[in-house]
């Protein structure tokens, strides 16, 4: 339970490309959609652990996997960066785009590499270790985790919720283009990664 807390927390507030989505669309959707960005882990990260801990159980080699994965993730983060760089402030109002954001967020949490390579390296090996004490230590591992990681997000869409009153003003827009340029300052990432892991840098 312990390592779950410390992993799942410190997943939730270490900047990344979800954080940046989480505030992107809480300031431009409301928290209720910033909330559907906060808890889609929950969601996107079944299959993602089912295929690691096939992979793991395998011994299946899976660098080039989530090379590929990274480069595809890249792609979509300059696609939502490039959106908000072009973003004006009468966009800036909330809408009624009920499923946009979780889309996005499924999206994201997909082809982001991260989740991949933390259940490879850290939460897979956690969780094959629990199974050795009991199924019930691999189940409060996970229940940490995942309480620490949506929780904390939730709590990042309430901060931005509160600022809200504020950035309805123009230095709203910049913090909207602000995260844009992270958003693609991620992919470059991604795509260092991705050529990395595929041999090709």
């Amino acid at each position: 339970m312990l390592s779950g807390i410390v992993f799942g927390l410190a997943a939730g507030i270490s900047p990344g490309p979800l954080f940046a989505l989480i505030i992107s669309e809480t300031l431009k959707r409301g928290k209720k959609e910033g909330a559907k960005v906060a808890v889609s882990p929950l969601i996107t990260d079944i299959p993602v652990v089912l295929l690691v801990l096939f992979i793991l159980s395998n011994l299946v080699e899976h660098n080039l996997v989530i090379g590929i994965i990274s480069l595809f993730g890249a792609c979509f983060l300059i696609y939502l960066g490039k959106e908000n760089l072009q973003i004006r402030t009468k966009e800036t109002e909330v809408r009624g785009e009920t499923k946009s954001s979780f889309k996005r967020a499924v999206i994201v949490n997909m082809l982001n590499p991260n989740p991949y390579i933390f259940w490879l390296f850290v939460g897979g090996p956690m969780v094959f270790r629990g199974f050795q004490l009991g199924i019930s230590a691999s189940a409060v591992f996970l229940v940490g985790f995942y309480s620490l990681l949506v929780g904390s997000n939730i709590g990042i869409v309430l901060v931005v919720e509160k600022s809200k009153s504020f950035i309805r003003s123009k230095y709203y827009v910049y913090v909207i283009r602000a995260l844009g340029f992270a958003l693609i300052l991620f992919a470059l990432f991604f795509v260092y990664e991705g050529l990395r892991l595929m041999g090709l840098y």
